[in-house]
């Protein structure tokens, strides 16, 4: 009688594994492993918004020199709940960096957003990442 319980469990845990771990990642022969970094960056701010000319100016004097290799930058409309409780709605842009995942990408993209943050009075910026297998 004990068995069909202890078997049951058993069933139940093997099932379950399957869907609780993650897969590594198995890049193609001529792939190579690398970190997606995604960032999300509001534009609203106290007295007016990031202009474009501001975020050209962030991103080729602030994300480049840490970022040389390259990025993606895209602009979307974005909404975001504040701490008060009110949604904002906002112009945004969208900054994509491929690394190799070490200490030094992850401090530069730490500096980034608060810099961000300090500069244009943000809340926050959202951070993505993934892995990812990259080829040319």
């Amino acid at each position: 009688m004990l068995l069909n319980p202890v078997l049951s469990l058993g069933a139940a845990l093997f099932l379950l594994t399957g869907c609780g771990f993650p897969r590594p990642l198995t890049c193609l022969p001529r792939e190579r492993a690398v970190i997606t970094e995604t960032l999300y960056f509001g534009t609203a701010k106290p007295g007016g918004i990031v202009t474009a000319m501001e975020w050209e100016s962030f991103v080729n004097n602030i994300v480049m020199p840490a970022f040389p290799e390259g990025l993606t930058s895209w602009a979307a409309s974005g909404r975001w709940k504040m701490a008060t409780g009110i949604v904002e709605q906002e112009t945004s842009h969208i900054l994509q960096l491929t690394h190799e995942g070490n200490q030094q990408h992850d401090t530069a993209i730490q500096q980034i957003m608060w810099r961000y943050k300090s500069e244009f009075q943000q809340e926050a910026v959202m951070r993505v990442r993934s892995e990812a297998c990259r080829s040319f």
